[in-house]
């Protein structure tokens, strides 16, 4: 017995770790277009603005996750996991090999579909398979993805078009995610019976009926939602804030992006090292009063450029713990439907992103930073009362 309790332990590390990296590659091929998109708008020879419009339909991708949530409840989180890297590897390939507009940007709706459709599925794999008392351990050390895309896939992303052109991280993106498909295919085991989370019978209605039926759902599909909203209204504006205060250019406001990772990074191991001591509701609730207090103090931190960058690692480091300890959290609401209850989170923060990029650039225009501030603090405000609504007198297992 406890041979085959330590070979599933081990199975179980090398399909995190495996999907961890797949994740590392997929997230590069979500974000790698922001920083380099007037290179690639110059390779394709088109304007910015057509660039910046390929990037907002990627962008609304994440909304489309709840009609695959079912899907990987009903037919297994292996197979959708595989499919995921498939389409990315097709969009990717398909991307650099044809290299004009139109084919870019099925591509980049593609790599928008696989991250709907794989990161619901990998976090319901791992809520289905890993205790609950060590849960935000594991999926703090999966979402280190998020940072390492940051500080790792980017970086080489750019070398990449640097020595070989515009098209290369295509090219070189869409060759790892088959190689990732197939190790993933090789070292995560089989469905089987018991494996997915739905009855065979269950309408896809019903499933979800169950989230809009469920207060516990919807409060933390109301926190994913704002939480998001509050971060990117300062996301958006923090290089127009920096070159405002400080007078900096393109380049020195690009190596901002190296403190959101070290802060993302940051945020990410915390979860993973404390948030299953504290519990997981505990410590979505002190990272939200500790992300509002952030916001509040950034008005006054714009008096030297160290404290400013102090605030924005502040910031993504209080914004990226909460989100990820709601994350761990979540796999928990809706036992029968886990990848539902995942991909539906994960829509709500895309359309809390949509819409706090929409509102930041008129906010600042009307009151600047400290307008900026109270607003997302006040938005945070209304992430926490959420949480606490939906939270409240909730333990494991009901």
């Amino acid at each position: 017995m406890e041979r085959k309790q330590g070979e599933r332990q081990r199975g179980l590390f090398w399909t995190v770790a495996t999907a961890t990296l797949c994740r590392v590659v997929l997230n590069t091929a979500r974000r790698f277009v922001y920083p380099f998109a007037p290179e690639l708008g110059r390779g394709l020879g088109v304007p910015l603005t057509s660039m910046t419009s390929l990037i907002a339909v990627n962008q609304v991708t994440g909304l489309l996750g709840p009609l695959f949530g079912p899907l990987g409840d009903r037919i297994g989180y292996r197979i959708m996991m595989i499919a995921a890297l498939g389409l990315l590897a097709g969009g990717m390939l398909a991307g650099g090999i044809f290299p004009v507009y139109g084919m870019v940007l099925v591509a980049l709706v593609m790599v928008g579909l696989a991250k709907s459709i794989f990161d619901p599925a990998l976090q319901a794999y791992v809520g289905k398979r890993v205790p609950y008392h060590r849960r935000g351990r594991v999926i703090g050390i999966m979402e280190t993805a998020w940072a390492g895309s940051t500080l790792v896939g980017i970086p080489l992303v750019g070398i990449l078009i640097r020595d070989f052109g515009w098209r290369a991280p295509f090219l070189v993106i869409g060759v790892l995610a088959l190689v990732g498909m197939v190790m993933l295919a090789w070292i995560m085991p089989p469905g089987r019976k018991g494996f997915t989370d739905l009855r065979r019978g269950e309408r896809f209605g019903a499933i979800f009926r169950k989230i809009g039926g469920n207060r516990r759902a919807l409060g933390l599909l109301l926190f994913a939602f704002f939480v998001s909203a509050a971060n990117d209204n300062f996301f958006v504006i923090y290089g127009a804030w920096l070159e405002g205060s400080f007078n900096l250019g393109v380049v020195a406001i690009g190596m901002v992006t190296i403190v959101i990772g070290v802060a993302e990074l940051a945020g990410e191991a915390l979860v993973a090292f404390v948030s299953d001591r504290l519990g997981l509701c505990r410590s979505v609730g002190l990272g939200l009063i500790l992300s509002g207090a952030c916001y509040l103090v950034l008005p006054c931190e714009g008096c030297s450029m160290p404290r400013a960058m102090g605030a924005i690692f502040c910031v993504f480091f209080a914004f990226e713990f909460s989100i990820v300890t709601a994350l761990s959290l979540c796999t928990e609401i809706l036992p029968g439907a886990r990848a539902t209850m995942m991909a539906g989170f994960l829509a709500a923060a895309s359309a809390g992103r949509v819409a706090g990029a929409f509102m930041g650039g008129f906010i600042w225009q009307a009151g600047g930073i400290w307008a900026t501030g109270l607003v997302s603090a006040s938005i945070s405000a209304l992430a926490l009362v959420s949480f606490i609504w939906g939270m409240y007198g909730w333990r494991p297992g009901q």
